[in-house]
């Protein structure tokens, strides 16, 4: 039985994909876990130069596959190419270069003088078989860092992309199946998302690295609960962007615009809420309007289209209903970019912006997930920083000021985990920046040395270097003396009074003879 994949924008099958079911991903776990032994004891060198070759193999085929994902997903090729390629090109490179570093041994200074015959050493060993369960809104740039770092790491690597850009995933399996891993290393699943996640637990991964809805989220803990399975959970978002009076407003509604608007509002850190300086409100209302005025909709493939379709029919219609309610509850339409007539049929939603948008209505409380933003008034920074915290989300968000220091302590204050300033959203480009949210946004960090560090689990290995010694001295047996020595062990390094240290010693001594005594 097969799936197939078509352009959202024109309705073209693109390609049809077989079917797996859970016994199938059991199977690979398995062949994964056979691989993966072998995999975890084979040098970095040796590692690095097989995922360098998948990179060799990226740049060569960069315009393939962003024209790939353009007809898969419906986001323009410049949004393919910049948000997407660029990014995982980069952090290829990145992950390579640091990867030796991060993932190596490590020694642990000591802590106190009474153990200064203990030294430790930190290892990161990986979990095994990582399975990761990605979305369909950045198709490639999210599960592509995700199987870097796991198979790095050391991991073998179960994935299943979303089942409305299957071209894309396949495409990803070819990268990796023509790199050199050994066979059965990293497979690729296709499978309704409804089914995979359990699929995933039973058969067996180690740990499981999930992007969607925040309502999925919550379910795959329930799953995972049984086996205390670890997660990682990139979920939902609802963005503000804070504007200070002292910002650059041309450069705030620019940004703001394609915070909000690029891969058609489909990005969980877009900007939805602009919290906009009451003193500059009117210019600020003005220049984003124009600006949003000025978006070209059109079909994915044409390169003057700044904003293409939506990924599929159910998440327009999604956006529509959630779009209704805003205006039903008072909110009014500021600026529209102009819908051409022969596309008004299809998955396109022209890009919108509201203003007096009720607290209480979804652009203000839920994710929404498409074209649409609001511009609310504020009195002050503490009057933008409670509404921007009031939300169950906390993926990122932005300030936009001209006083960087004052910006800088703003972003501070903001519920969330990841903060740009006079920018936003594409900190998801930066390999080096951890990605991850607080509250419903999720648990764990991908990408940065957080997000190589989730591939592993952390071994301490404690080694004593006093020679010759019989026993510790906490050890078996007790007695009132080795009561009173460890007593005068705490005087002796932690008393303020200095004759109180000095008075210690003679029992310190006493019970240090303990190491050598049969």
């Amino acid at each position: 039985m097969n799936a197939e994949s078509s352009n959202p924008a024109t309705g073209e099958t693109i390609g049809s994909y077989p079917l797996h079911d859970s016994a199938e991903v059991a199977r690979c776990i398995l062949a994964s876990r056979e691989a993966q032994k072998a995999w975890a004891g084979t040098a970095w060198k040796e590692r690095s130069a097989i995922i360098g070759q998948v990179g060799t193999a990226l740049v060569d085929l960069a315009d393939e596959l962003a024209e790939l994902i353009s007809r898969d997903n419906g986001k323009t090729r410049v949004d393919a190419l910049a948000t997407e390629i660029l990014p995982a090109v980069m952090a290829l490179n990145y992950y390579r270069s640091c990867g030796k570093r991060v993932l190596g041994p490590s020694r642990i200074g000591g802590g106190n003088i009474l153990m200064f015959n203990k030294q430790s050493r930190l290892r990161k060993l990986p979990y095994g078989i990582v399975g990761i369960i990605s979305p369909w809104n950045y198709p490639f740039a999210i599960p592509f860092s995700e199987v870097l770092m796991a198979l790095l790491a050391g991991n073998g690597v179960l994935l299943k992309v979303a089942s409305d850009t299957l071209a894309v995933g396949h495409a990803i399996s070819e990268l990796f199946a023509k790199s050199g891993l050994p066979a059965g290393l990293f497979a690729y699943v296709n499978m309704p998302g409804r089914l995979a996640g359990a699929a995933f637990i039973d058969g067996g991964v180690d740990k499981l690295f999930f992007t969607g809805s925040t309502e999925v989220g919550k379910e795959l803990m329930g799953l995972a609960a049984p086996r205390l399975l670890p997660l990682v959970l990139e979920l939902g978002g609802n963005d503000a962007a804070i504007v200070r009076s002292d910002a650059d407003l041309d450069l705030a509604a620019s940004g703001i615009v394609w915070a909000a608007f690029s891969n058609s509002g489909q990005s969980c850190g877009g900007v939805q809420r602009a919290l906009v300086h009451r003193s500059v409100y009117g210019d600020f209302c003005t220049k984003i309007a124009a600006k949003v005025a000025d978006l070209r909709v059109g079909l994915p493939g044409d390169w003057e289209s700044d904003i293409g379709s939506m990924t599929s029919t159910k998440q327009k219609h999604t956006v529509e209903a959630q779009l209704e309610l805003c205006l039903r509850g008072g909110a009014r339409v500021l600026a529209r970019a102009a819908l051409p007539p022969q596309l008004e049929a299809g998955n396109f939603i022209a890009p919108i912006v509201l203003a007096d948008v009720p607290a209480n209505s979804p652009l203000m409380r839920d994710e929404i997930f498409g074209p649409v933003v609001a511009v609310v008034p504020v009195d002050d920074d503490e009057v933008a920083l409670r509404i921007a915290n009031d939300s169950p989300y906390g993926l990122t968000g932005s300030v936009w000021s001209r006083d960087r220091k004052a910006a800088r302590n703003l972003a501070g204050r903001m519920h969330a985990g990841a903060i740009t300033i006079n920018d936003h959203l594409m900190s998801h480009g930066l390999a080096e920046t951890p990605w991850g949210g607080f509250g419903d946004s999720g648990l764990g960090r991908t990408h940065g040395e957080q997000g190589l560090l989730e591939m592993v689990r952390t071994q301490v290995v404690v080694d004593d270097l006093l020679p010759g010694i019989a026993k510790a001295i906490w050890w078996h047996p007790y007695s009132e003396r080795l009561y009173l020595g460890l007593r005068a062990l705490i005087d002796f390094m932690y008393a303020k009074k200095l004759r109180r240290r000095v008075a210690s010693i003679p029992r310190v001594v006493s019970v240090f003879l303990r190491y050598w005594e049969k």
